[in-house]
């Protein structure tokens, strides 16, 4: 039995459920969670007025977290953006943030610039949602203190016709600690090829989860 880590993977809990299983049959803890008007989640899209209420069940589990332990916090697509707001409000909560061909920021310019470049995503996604271009748009949401105190890691993956050359852009203008690549995988990653996201993801764990 390994080693227990505790891994929060953010959104869309229904996609992450072989990895959920898998984790946790070697004694690591798992959490998925749905944000505000997607998934599970009641509330309706047009009861989501800001970023702030779309994150909020995020927001409010790594509230409820102990101090004294740290996650490995996993975004993919989207949810790369919404981590990023976790790293600036929890950073001393978080071991590691896993991006998985996702919108990963810098601190250079506002998260809703990665936004802008890419519109095409929102009419890939499974359940309609908002972007909060215009929240994301505020050049001081990220702070080199918080946020970027926090170990980065991208996993790019390699057939993805969604985010395509995006990732290696997003990886150039802000690099993280390390980059792994998963071969012959398109966007969704997690259903088609769960085990090797897996395996990328305990090894990130194991060498940042401390």
């Amino acid at each position: 039995m390994e080693s227990g880590k505790r891994f929060v993977f953010v959104h869309g809990a229904w996609c992450w459920y072989k990895l959920v299983n898998i984790l946790k049959l070697v004694g690591h803890q798992v959490t998925a969670l749905d944000l505000g008007a997607c998934g599970v989640d009641m509330k309706q899209l047009d009861e989501i007025s800001s970023i702030s209420d779309h994150v909020h069940p995020q927001m409010e589990f790594m509230d409820s977290l102990p101090r004294d332990k740290k996650v490995v916090l996993v975004g993919p697509s989207y949810g790369g953006l919404c981590i990023s707001l976790a790293m600036e409000n929890f950073p001393k909560k978080i071991s590691v943030a896993i991006f998985v061909s996702a919108y990963m920021p810098h601190l250079y310019s506002s998260p809703g610039t990665l936004i802008q470049q890419d519109l095409e995503l929102a009419k890939k996604l499974i359940r309609p949602t908002g972007l909060f271009v215009e929240d994301f748009a505020n050049d001081s949401l990220l702070t080199e203190m918080k946020f970027g105190s926090v170990n980065r890691v991208f996993a790019v993956c390699k057939e993805d016709e969604v985010m395509e050359e995006f990732q290696e852009f997003m990886i150039r203008k802000s690099p993280p600690k390390e980059v792994k690549v998963i071969k012959e995988c398109g966007h969704t990653v997690m259903l088609s090829k769960p085990k090797e996201l897996c395996l990328c993801i305990k090894e990130i764990a194991h060498k940042y989860g401390k």
